[in-house]
């Protein structure tokens, strides 16, 4: 069994420097908060379990910074070590975090029964994002007994560039606006099929502004297409947006724009004047 790490001197605060310039401009800023959070956005799915020095490398702290944070969250009850590897990991008391934010968001209660009847009508898993930076993130999802080549659960972030939900969001934005966080971000190709140069994303983004909603043709994921539209209120901003995930397998490109698309935009405009309402 590999032995744990030994204790790390606590050097003093004021040595400490890893202050980020946002700290030093905001007198309220907490910069303890901070790193705590840091520590728990350096578990993911390529970092299920980390060491003391892992995580200082992954947040840029000190190691004895990294130390009282990681502690502080073990008496929480958010972190704790692996039983075997004596690794830190993250324990189900997280969940509770992004729980509480789902079950007070109004927009979620609206949509759920429409993405219920949407997933019903088309067969394919129903799924509403919201807007967070440059990504959408999965805030609520109604799968199907079908076959999907992708799982995508609550809580997972995609890049709006090279997706429907992302182009249907960018659809309802001031054309240099959409522009700018599109150039704001990488735009990696993630398949052989991903639209990377900002003028040929936004003419699909134009597409979708004409039709009323947008796809994705195996560009985030091979076997994975999606088609999109996006939900707004009744002022016209837009809150996020609803797709489909339909695989290769089953779709083409046609049989989205022909039978699929009308079911998205229906939902979306369901859910916008429920929402209005």
């Amino acid at each position: 069994m590999p032995l744990a790490e030994p204790p790390v001197a606590l050097p003093d605060a004021e040595n400490e420097s890893i202050d980020p310039p946002s700290a030093a401009a905001d007198p309220l800023f907490n910069q303890s908060l901070e790193k705590g959070l840091m520590v728990l956005r350096a578990f993911d799915a390529a970092h299920r379990t980390l060491t003391l020095g892992e995580l200082a490398a992954l947040t840029g702290m000190t190691k004895g910074s990294a130390q009282r944070t990681v502690h502080t969250l073990q008496v929480l009850g958010y972190v704790g070590k692996h039983p075997q590897t004596r690794r830190f990991q993250l324990l189900p008391k997280v969940i509770e975090i992004g729980f509480n934010y789902l079950a007070a968001h109004p927009l979620i209660r609206v949509a759920h029964p429409y993405l219920s009847q949407l997933a019903n009508a088309s067969g394919e898993t129903a799924s509403l994002t919201e807007a967070v930076g440059t990504d959408m993130v999965y805030v609520a999802q109604l799968v199907t007994s079908q076959f999907i080549p992708v799982l995508t659960p609550v809580g997972m972030r995609i890049p709006m560039y090279c997706t429907s939900s992302g182009r249907a969001y960018l659809s309802c934005l001031p054309q240099e606006q959409a522009r700018a966080l599109l150039e704001s971000a990488p735009r990696p190709a993630r398949t052989p099929s991903t639209l990377t140069a900002t003028d040929a994303i936004l003419e699909r983004v134009a597409e979708c502004r004409q039709v009323g909603y947008a796809l994705n043709c195996e560009e985030l994921f091979l076997g994975d297409m999606g088609v999109g539209a996006p939900i707004q209120d009744s002022g016209g901003r837009v809150l996020g947006a609803v797709h489909l995930s339909p695989p290769s397998s089953r779709w083409t490109p046609d049989g989205l724009r022909q039978k699929l698309a009308p079911l998205v935009i229906e939902c979306a405009r369901a859910i916008s004047h429920s929402i209005a309402h």
